[in-house]
């Protein structure tokens, strides 16, 4: 990948700072609109890494266009999207137009359902070591015999409830979604997600690309209408496997953080794993680059 300049943080002042997520800036603007800017950091187990991945904000930002584009109104229109058409850079300064351009986005500002919405069509990661326990994912039982890797039958939902900055996402049961939610959005949000992400892996795999699981965020509109928000299908939401190295049983080689988690459960911290709390390992070079170069070769075999 070439040389970029890495942004770990934005720093803009002609607009109000919301929050700051593990890997977005948001900031206002006015009351109906915000401006998401992607940064470089990168988290593993909720915790945000002191390094950034030079470019890496650029490369998310390019991705989840690519997929607005194929899934919102222009393309599938399989829901609407929070993305307004403005430019982002039409409402910086001058001279912060460098900390925006490439990797923000001008979106509708609306109302976050605090439920990861997620959707697995492989048994992998957290979704395996729950089936070893128990046959099941979140209270979604699943036939005997599958192993690690293996495809499922039909993508299963799988909601987590979405935690603050540093603390890690719960996995929970449909049935608690429609306790938080109610069962008329909890029933819309899974029929979406499923639907995009069964939409997606088409696509995906026309570039030679699984994608063995996905997660999705969603808010209300002032009018109650569900849109698409944040992110999405990015290496940062999902499990990317390149098809050519899939084989059921193992770990395939993937484009997305698990590189970076594979280093960091295998890294010593004075002579001991890390326990996956602040602060993180530092990141040697080559992960560094390593990252990068996964990050990058995801979006180039996706765009080609």
């Amino acid at each position: 990948m070439k040389t970029v300049s890495a942004l770990h943080t934005s720093a803009l002042t002609s607009l109000s700072l919301l929050a700051r997520g593990k890997v977005r800036d948001n900031y206002a603007v006015g009351t109906d609109r915000i401006l998401m800017v992607a940064s470089d950091r990168i988290s593993a187990f909720d915790v945000i890494m002191g390094e950034p991945i030079p470019g890496k904000g650029v490369l998310l930002t390019q991705m989840a266009l690519y997929w607005f584009d194929k899934l919102g109104p222009k393309g599938l229109n399989l829901c609407p999207i929070h993305l307004t058409g403005d430019a982002p850079e039409s409402v910086v300064s001058a001279a912060e137009v460098s900390q925006v351009q490439g990797r923000s986005m001008l979106v509708k500002r609306l109302k976050p359902i605090p439920v990861e919405a997620v959707v697995r069509g492989y048994l992998a990661g957290s979704g395996w070591k729950e089936y070893q326990e128990g046959q099941a994912v979140c209270g979604v039982k699943l036939p005997a015999g599958l192993k690690n890797a293996s495809k499922l039958p039909e993508p299963i939902y799988t909601p987590a409830a979405k935690a603050a900055v540093g603390e890690h996402d719960e996995n929970i049961t449909f049935e608690q979604t429609v306790n938080m939610i109610g069962l008329d959005l909890a029933t819309r949000i899974r029929d979406i997600s499923i639907a995009i992400y069964k939409a997606a892996s088409a696509i995906a795999a026309e570039k030679g690309i699984i994608i063995a699981d996905t997660k999705f965020e969603f808010g209300l509109d002032a009018d109650g209408t569900l849109v698409l928000m944040d992110e999405v299908l990015t290496p940062d939401s999902s499990r990317y496997w390149p098809a050519e190295s899939y084989v059921e049983g193992v770990n395939p080689p993937s484009y997305d953080k698990q590189f970076l988690r594979d280093w960091l459960e295998s890294n010593l911290v004075n002579g001991k794993p890390w326990d996956k709390t602040p602060p993180a390992p530092r990141l040697p070079r080559e992960v560094i680059e390593k990252t990068s170069a996964k990050y990058e070769e995801a979006l180039q075999r996706l765009t080609r």
